[in-house]
């Protein structure tokens, strides 16, 4: 029986996973790598420490699965997105990759919007507006402080397509991933002549793109050495780490959301139609599945206000959790749930690190509202957890407003694994809630592209419709719906009531 892999390089380690044809995940193993900061504001890694990486989690989870190497007859490639990778002709880095959260770039993410004629005009041209995460930016940097450099670039490629140039000796890259360069027309799903022609890029270096199943070559003898398999194994295209974690997910087709509570919050959503925010609140880019598109958010500190809370003010739970052998958050979350919904008025804002959905604003902070002589410390832990909520459920708003009709909203990451936590979305989305029968994100979607690649399934939707399995579902409570409606209304007058004062703030 065939097995397929799945690799996913992200911001602090690489990912293997081992699937079988039947899309049973057979095993996982993981091989950090380092992340850079020459000067405050900057973020950079090595793209051949991802490769070590790689071939590392590999070799790994190959011994771990128990199968035969020959075994594996397709791999797919998941990546961190936008990170800039700029080769030689003979594919060597000409310096280390400006990751997604590198924040040097905000003087050409505002000449971007300028030089096409306004944040609209390139909406319209490519979906979305200028944020320093996007990979454009990075090299407009690198041509303005590092013009030697840029002018010895032959090859721009993303994190996961340098792995697949290493794996394969072709330089490709793909729609889903690509999407987020903002060179990309994404409804004709090829690169802008407009950005190309406005900023005077050299059209020679943008690799070719393919949809995330397509077969894009196959592994060399040497690469198959370095990672213990054997040669001519599949590649496909793969896609950046949002749009193949919703493939993790099952979200291949309209009406499926998928609310993911990591350190950050991710709100993804499929659609069959180009839709786009003509705000740029919310991000579209192409989407894993052939010829359509999606929509998602980021809350910058969802989760991560609850870690936060745990770490700063959760030392009784944490020495309680050890001597129970628990998870403090499970201590935490109890705590919380002696505390009423709404917390008689008192709101967490969940912006310990600034925020990008949908107040795109790297100043905005933190902190409790509404705090009186009743609140106690399960008012404030609740709060935490609804304000996080609150900030996920506004892109969940945003959704609805561009048109998209929820039927389910798929939950994993933290915020998944207390039904308590689940309630609570299912109650501030307004919409049934469900969990899933995986919880491996982008290597698993990863692994059921490159079994689509390999022929095993006609295509990603049908491969998902075999996989993935929702084994629980939670409805949203009529009666707290109502009550965390009015809530989250009032919690959303909130930053604009307070964005002033956050600039002054930065100040200081």
């Amino acid at each position: 029986m065939a097995n397929f892999l799945g690799i996913d390089v992200g911001t602090s380690g690489t990912k293997a996973l081992v699937m079988n044809a039947k899309g049973k995940v057979l095993a996982t193993a993981t091989a950090e790598h380092p992340i850079y900061s020459p000067h405050p504001g900057w973020s950079e890694q090595k793209p051949e420490e991802w490769w070590d990486s790689v071939r590392h989690a590999t070799r790994a989870v190959v011994k771990k699965s128990k199968v035969k190497p020959a075994s594996i007859a397709a791999l797919g490639l998941s990546g961190q997105m936008h990170g800039l990778v700029i080769t030689d002709g003979a594919g060597r880095p000409l310096r280390p990759s400006l990751i997604w959260n590198d924040q040097r770039t905000a003087p050409q993410a505002a000449a971007i919007e300028k030089k096409v004629g306004g944040r609209s005009r390139l909406i319209a041209l490519v979906g979305n507006a200028a944020m320093t995460s996007f990979t454009l930016t990075k090299l407009l940097w690198v041509r303005q402080h590092e013009p030697r450099i840029y002018d010895r670039i032959r090859h721009l490629l993303l994190p996961k397509d340098y792995i697949r140039l290493k794996l394969t000796g072709e330089y490709i890259g793909e729609v889903s991933d690509m999407s987020g360069t903002l060179m990309l027309d994404q409804k004709q799903r090829t690169w802008s002549k407009q950005i190309i022609s406005t900023f005077q890029l050299d059209a020679s270096i943008l690799p070719p793109v393919v949809e995330s199943h397509e077969v894009t070559g196959r592994l060399t003898e040497t690469a198959a050495k370095a990672l213990g398999l054997k040669p001519g194994v599949i590649v496909v295209g793969g896609g950046g780490d949002q749009p193949i974690g919703a493939v993790g997910n099952g979200v291949v087709r309209d009406g499926l959301v998928s609310a993911t509570m990591g350190t950050s919050g991710v709100v993804y959503t499929h659609s069959g139609k180009y839709r786009v925010d003509p705000q740029s609140r919310i991000n579209t880019f192409c989407s894993c599945v052939a010829g359509e598109w999606c929509m998602f958010g980021c809350v910058l500190a969802a989760g991560g206000s609850f870690q936060w809370l745990r770490n700063t003010l959760g030392a009784a739970e944490v020495a309680e959790a050890k001597r129970k052998k628990v998870d403090p958050y499970e201590l935490l979350t109890a705590a919380a749930a002696e505390a009423p919904a709404g917390c008689e008025g008192v709101y967490w804002l969940p912006y310990l690190t600034g925020e990008r959905t949908p107040h795109p604003d790297p100043n905005a902070r933190a902190g409790w509202i509404g705090v009186n002589s009743r609140t106690g410390r399960n008012e404030l832990i609740r709060a935490v957890m609804e304000g996080a909520t609150f900030a996920m459920g506004d892109v969940v708003d945003l959704m609805r407003a561009r048109g998209v009709k929820i039927s389910q909203v798929r939950l994993s990451g933290g915020g998944a694994r207390s039904a308590f936590w689940r309630q609570m979305q299912a109650d501030i989305y307004g919409s049934t809630c469900a969990t899933i029968n995986s919880a491996e994100g982008p290597a698993y979607g990863a692994s059921l592209l490159a079994a689509v690649g390999a022929g095993e399934y006609r295509d990603i939707r049908q491969a998902c419709a075999a996989a993935v399995k929702v084994v629980r579902t939670v409805k949203p409570n009529p009666r707290t719906k109502r009550l965390y409606r009015n809530l989250h209304d009032q919690y959303d007058r909130l930053y604009p009531a307070l964005a002033g004062e956050f600039q002054r703030m930065a100040k200081l």
